[in-house]
């Protein structure tokens, strides 16, 4: 049997509601684990990051209690979730119990290791981004990363020894070229490290909006988050689902968090006695008009207006079709109804259309039999599902859906090449059943292949096949050779899986 896999999205801050760059990861995400549920055992985690001091002054600003406020918005998170159709095993949450214990023990634990200390901390402290910078990578006064102005920060804190660790991070990155992707976010972070690194303050005196340390004061909101990737899997815990899915083999995060993930994450587990994960991958941004999306600059967009008017299973397509992930990509309406109206309704959506309707037509809706011999698409197709995977796997997700519409291109081909119409009226009934049978079969792995990335129009593409067992079943049984798909198997036509729809942008909230 593979092993486990463990995939994980970053946990999202929650001092606002979320935008379409937040369905991005984990949309991701559950294309990553659906696809690895077809032949091994997985566990996919995503959250909210519910402490610190942007989040108790959204709170204060609204009126409210910083739980009260968290209370409110989770649900608005996992309804995101829902629309778009991602299935996770766990919503880890930073203000529930089994997590805040958890991270009170990595603090004990890192404190009898002497890989932290009482110091104290003066610098300059971004709320928006819950980061310490010092002076000189100020932009103009301003936080680097984010813009807003940043404030000056004299407390005693905890302090860990993130400088200690940087030879052997340095070692990984040099043994491990592969473990940080893309190439250019390793090459930025192994630049921070050649730099040198500072120890880290990881505890907070100022305010008391998170885990509560007993001497006083409250963890570092970064460390008390990179955490949940342990926490919620039973980190410490005899029998744990730690034992069987870390280290985690993805870890998706977005890049302006690249360096909390690749060297404050892996120097926190190796203080602690555990293995980094295997890949972390910082992916680009969603832009509007070339800037990043957020809500201070206006022009965050709805997904959930989004997966209204184009449907969820199209946005997942776009999100993933659209740019090599790992790239920034503009945004537009325009170009989501592109997509639709092509490549789904035309290409894919057609192609049912059209090869139900013929079999409906000439052989009352039941599959034939197969022809005699070997259909030439065996052979040229015979290795799409391995293909399919591995490109999901190396997250070149837009290669992996170019691969699966060769094949949505060859069947259209099939139909205006073999024109089986003309079959039906000649009476070349042999050829005719070798035509609609090679449609049916093609289309039975399409819904397989693309089901990780459409479920929802998949499995409703599955029902009007009439194909038999399980969509997501493991594809080296279920697509081992052309010519799975048993005859006489009655199909079932039924409505568009995308009706075309007419551009018209409204969704920047």
């Amino acid at each position: 049997m593979e092993r486990a896999y463990y995939v994980t999205t970053p946990i999202y801050y929650i001092s606002g509601n979320p935008h379409i760059g937040h369905a991005y990861t984990t949309v991701v995400a559950d294309v990553l684990a659906r696809t690895a549920r077809t032949f091994r055992p997985t566990f996919f985690l995503t959250g909210t990051d519910e402490h610190g001091q942007k989040v108790a002054n959204a709170a204060a600003a609204a009126g409210k209690t910083p739980q009260k406020w968290c209370d409110e918005l989770v649900p608005r998170w996992k309804a995101l979730f829902a629309a778009y159709h991602v299935q996770y095993d766990d919503f880890i949450r930073t203000t529930e119990p089994r997590h805040v214990e958890k991270v009170l023990r990595v603090f004990e634990r890192l404190r009898e290791r002497g890989d932290v200390y009482l110091g104290k901390y003066e610098g300059w402290y971004c709320v928006s981004d819950e980061t310490f910078w010092l002076e000189s990578k100020l932009v103009d006064g301003r936080c680097p990363t984010c813009g807003r102005e940043v404030q000056w920060i004299s407390e005693d804190d905890w302090f860990f020894r993130l400088s200690a660790y940087r030879d052997r991070l340095i070692e990984h990155f040099e043994r491990n070229p592969a473990w940080v992707q893309p190439r250019s976010v390793y090459n930025e972070m192994m630049a921070i490290l050649r730099e040198g690194l500072e120890d880290l303050s990881i505890s907070r005196t100022s305010f008391d909006w998170g885990v509560p340390i007993p001497e006083g004061g409250v963890i570092y909101v970064w460390l008390d988050a990179l955490l949940n990737y342990i926490t919620a899997i039973g980190w410490s815990e005899n029998g744990s689902l730690f034992h069987r899915y870390w280290p985690a083999q993805t870890q998706l995060v977005g890049k302006e968090i690249a360096r909390f993930h690749t060297i404050i994450w892996p120097a926190i587990l190796w203080a602690l006695g555990e293995t980094a994960p295997e890949l972390v991958f910082a992916h680009g941004w969603i832009t509007v008009d070339g800037q990043k999306m957020s809500k201070s600059l206006d022009n965050a967009v709805d997904p959930f207006l989004l997966a209204d008017r184009f449907g969820a299973d199209a946005m997942r397509y776009f999100l993933l079709r659209e740019a090599p992930f790992g790239s920034d990509f503009s945004y537009s309406e325009e170009k989501i109804a592109q997509r639709r109206n092509s490549d789904l309704a035309n290409d894919l959506g057609n192609l049912l259309q059209r090869s139900l309707s013929m079999l409906a037509r000439y052989r009352d809706g039941i599959v034939p039999e197969p022809a005699t011999p070997k259909s030439t698409l065996a052979q040229k197709f015979a290795s799409l599902p391995i293909v399919v995977r591995d490109r999901i796997f190396e997250l070149r997700f837009r290669e992996a859906l170019e691969s699966i519409w060769e094949l949505v291109t060859t069947l259209n081909r099939t139909i205006d090449e073999r024109k089986p119409w003309e079959l039906h009226k000649a009476g070349r009934t042999g050829e005719l059943n070798a035509v609609l049978y090679d449609l049916c079969e093609g289309l039975r792995w399409l819904a397989m292949l693309l089901h990780p990335f459409m479920p929802e129009r998949m499995s409703e593409m599955w029902q009007q096949l009439g194909a038999p067992g399980r969509i997501d079943e493991d594809w080296s049984s279920a697509m081992k050779a052309w010519g799975g798909f048993p005859p006489v198997t009655q199909t079932a036509l039924s409505a568009p899986l995308f009706p075309k729809v007419e551009f018209e942008s409204a969704a920047t909230t």
